[in-house]
């Protein structure tokens, strides 16, 4: 009897746990149709050019803009540290100064970088969230966008302000604009992981519904098949 009465509680216990894991990452799902940016670059040909965004757990952000039209490749992997430490089991402790983040080369002709930052902004991550993104908390989970020169600087700033002024989100955004200092990419096994999983419970809970919420809130700039790390060697 006593064996079955702790079964019980276990039972219950576990199950308790896993509706409050559960109901911590429903932050990860939502998603906000955002206005395009007032400032941005002008959509014309020209070399690729590359966006460094983090925002949380770089699995999910790398799947939304895999899915992005225009994109051509996207890798996961750590900014904000010094290369030497640019290892994921470093990395997870906080101490770093790395962010989980993802690479994004994109064609001009086609994506602007205001509009990468507007998908970035709506479904890929909140940033609302200060050093955290759902079940994931610390420094390596912020919310930042590590520009590449004044133009991309000038962009986030801008944009950050104008999603902030018409009250966009119910808090301030915390998204942090750091100049980049370098982008050191993951470990293979990361790569394409949404994509490679997609029965991972992680993936189903966190991830999959900022694809989705792609693809209804912003159509024009959702694509299928994705573009893959594979792919696009």
């Amino acid at each position: 009897m006593a064996l079955n009465t702790f079964m019980n509680r276990l039972v219950v216990v576990l199950l308790l746990a896993g509706i409050g894991w559960i109901c911590a990452s429903r932050g990860a799902e939502s998603a906000v149709t955002v206005a395009a940016p007032a400032v941005d670059n002008p959509k014309q040909a020209g070399p690729l050019q590359t966006a460094v965004l983090a925002g949380g757990c770089f699995w999910g952000v790398q799947g939304v803009f895999e899915h992005v039209r225009g994109v051509r490749k996207v890798l996961a992997g750590y900014s904000g540290g010094d290369q030497a430490t640019a290892q994921y089991g470093t990395v997870s402790s906080g101490a770093t100064g790395h962010a989980e983040s993802v690479q994004v080369v994109f064609d001009p002709s086609e994506l602007s970088f205001g509009e990468v930052l507007q998908v970035y902004f709506s479904v890929a991550h909140d940033p609302t969230q200060l050093n955290r993104q759902g079940p994931d908390s610390g420094t390596q989970y912020r919310s930042a966008i590590f520009y590449a020169d004044d133009t991309q600087k000038r962009i986030a700033q801008s944009y950050i302000v104008q999603l902030d002024k018409s009250r966009a989100f119910a808090a301030p955004i915390v998204t942090r604009v750091d100049a980049l200092k370098g982008f050191y990419p993951a470990e293979g096994y990361h790569q394409d992981f949404l994509l490679r999983n997609p029965h991972n419970p992680y993936i189903v809970i966190n991830d999959l519904p900022k694809i989705r919420n792609l693809k209804q809130l912003l159509p024009e700039h959702y694509r299928d098949p994705p573009v893959t790390t594979a792919a696009s060697r």
